[in-house]
């Protein structure tokens, strides 16, 4: 079971920059304690269909799923979905937030993002920051 789900803004920052300081992170990991949600996959396949140069981000993406297993979103997410959706009713945006939220939670992982701020919301979600660069 991983120790880490990478967001999506976590991933697409890790395609284009491959910061020093998330490779010290990684370093200090153990092969598969990083991994990604179905959801973000989804999210990164819909950026590569959208991409101005879909046939180099396919290459950056598959470079990235080669060391990040992509777990798929299962009844233990779907479970733990209802009460972080209940604690957020209040707004419609960020659907997909949520769902990563819960996949995180069903998994006991730690989300690593650099949008801390849109993670913080969510009951019963532990959340850290890899990289000191400003938000995405």
């Amino acid at each position: 079971m991983p120790r880490y789900l990478l967001d999506t803004n976590m991933c697409v920052y890790l395609m284009k920059n491959q910061p020093a300081e998330v490779a010290q992170r990684f370093a200090q990991c153990y092969v598969g304690d990083v991994a990604m949600s179905s959801i973000t996959y989804a999210e990164l396949e819909y950026g590569v269909a959208d991409s101005a140069n879909p046939e180099q981000e396919r290459i950056n993406l598959a470079s990235l799923i080669e060391d990040i297993q992509v777990i798929p979103f299962d009844s233990a997410a779907g479970v733990a979905y209802g009460p972080i959706r209940r604690a957020t009713r209040d707004t419609k945006k960020d659907a997909l937030d949520k769902l990563i939220a819960a996949h995180a939670v069903s998994l006991n992982a730690i989300v690593v993002t650099n949008n801390a701020q849109d993670f913080a919301r969510y009951p019963g979600l532990n959340l850290e920051n890899w990289i000191k660069a400003p938000n995405l």
